[in-house]
């Protein structure tokens, strides 16, 4: 028995009903990013594999995709293998996300780029992942960042035209969770944990709403087990309110469920950023959450997320990463972004049919001249409409029900009396 011939796992064909469908979400969120004063750049699909594990992109680091150098031989892998340096027969990597590739870009272009300047990245990024529902290898990212702007600004503008974008593709009753950086250091101090352990309670803590507040207190134990008890306490406190969601983004209720003696700069500026968002659309709220993380080791302040009832996992997210372009120029430059997860979203939204375009599908029989037939193409082509020629078949209703399938709107019959598109008797689709 032959085996079933089909891509590469956690990664998907389309059809041409549902690549149309992704191309018009995709038309839709780069409309409404360009409305919001956005421009859109393109950058390689592979970068340095010292630049992809440079320690920027956390724990994506250890999923990425690494290419073989070329020219490699036996002493080569028996040198890696006894070095344990595997990333030593790599020069090149598949990026694993956007960000990475537009720190680099602006270093790169920067002469050339405006004193602020605001991107639009569309694109497909590759991780290995454990493939399941929801989750690829190979995954289209959609990511708006703000660059050399230090103030709040970049993110009103980033929040503003997610919002807008989400807006726009009518979907609705989103969440977006908003915490800062400087708060989560400032609570895992209060707690006790040695900074150098931060990274690792962070990820624990990440993973809040898999594994409840019980399992982050037993993944941290063994490192310090007075200190994972007080965050215990801390979380079992806050469980209510993360079940709402958070709270609002007030002075008021942010430190009414923190412990005292948090960054109130930081709890200033959240509260500050709440009243620059009050014109939001209806369908997006914002929340405070002190338990979001956002993985990537490159956040520096502003951190958010988009949760969604309809989805077990964020649907977006980003924050601000002031440190990552210093990396490249030697000179610390700020920046921020937010990229909406386009493969949750596209599956929680309904997509109307595009009314404006005429589309049809001419049925020709055989004894049709060749010249007369791409004739009475052109001319309906030249009038705007879309247009596919399908042999006339015994089994007319399935050449149909493709047609309608692929999305056009109406067919015709052409025989050898056709003489032009006039002459056309053009009947809907059902």
């Amino acid at each position: 028995m032959a085996s079933p011939i089909t891509p590469p796992r956690g990664m998907r064909d389309f059809l041409p009903a549902e690549k149309a469908r992704r191309e018009h979400a995709l038309g839709v969120i780069r409309r409404s990013f360009a409305a919001h004063g956005f421009d859109e750049i393109e950058t390689p699909v592979v970068e340095d594999v010292e630049r992809l594990h440079s320690g920027l992109g956390g724990d994506n680091e250890k999923l990425s995709f690494s290419i073989l150098k070329r020219g490699l031989d036996a002493d080569d892998l028996t040198g890696a293998i006894e070095s344990g340096d595997l990333l030593a027969l790599s020069d090149l990597g598949l990026r694993f996300d956007l960000t990475v590739p537009l720190a680099r870009f602006y270093a790169s272009h920067r002469g050339e780029l405006p004193p602020v300047f605001r991107s639009i990245q569309i694109a497909p990024v590759w991780r290995a992942e454990r493939p399941q529902k929801g989750r690829y290898r190979q995954f289209v990212q959609c990511d708006i960042d703000i660059i050399g702007e230090p103030s709040q600004l970049a993110e009103v503008e980033l929040i503003t035209a997610t919002a807008a974008a989400l807006e726009a593709l009518g979907l609705t009753d989103c969440t977006i969770r908003i915490n800062d950086r400087r708060i989560l250091n400032g609570l895992l101090e209060y707690c006790g944990f040695a900074e150098a352990r931060w990274p690792q309670v962070l990820i624990s803590i990440d993973k809040l709403d898999k594994i409840g507040a019980e399992g982050v207190v037993a993944e941290l134990a063994e490192g310090g087990a007075d200190s994972a008890a007080v965050l215990g306490g801390i979380l079992a406190e806050l469980e209510p309110h993360l079940a709402e969601g958070g709270v609002e983004l007030t002075v008021e209720a942010i430190t009414g469920i923190l412990p005292e003696g948090m960054d109130t700069d930081a709890v200033a500026d959240l509260e500050a950023l709440a009243h620059a968002l009050d014109t939001l659309p209806p369908g997006v709220s914002l929340r405070f959450d002190p338990t979001l993380v956002r993985g990537m080791g490159y956040y520096t302040g502003t951190i958010f997320e988009i949760s969604h009832p309809g989805s077990g996992s964020s649907v977006g997210g980003g924050g601000r990463y002031d440190g990552m372009i210093g990396r490249f120029l030697g000179t610390d430059v700020p920046a921020a972004g937010f990229s909406i997860g386009f493969e949750r979203v596209v599956d929680l939204i309904e997509l109307p049919d595009d009314a404006g375009e005429e589309s049809v599908v001419l049925v020709y029989d055989p004894s049709v001249p060749l010249d007369r037939l791409v004739a009475i193409k052109s001319e309906l082509i030249a009038s705007g409409s879309r247009v596919r020629l399908d042999r006339r078949a015994k089994n007319l209703k399935a050449v149909l029900d493709r047609a309608a399938a692929a999305g056009f709107r109406s067919f015709a019959f052409v025989n050898a009396d056709t003489a032009d598109a006039s002459a056309l008797d053009l009947k809907p689709l059902a």
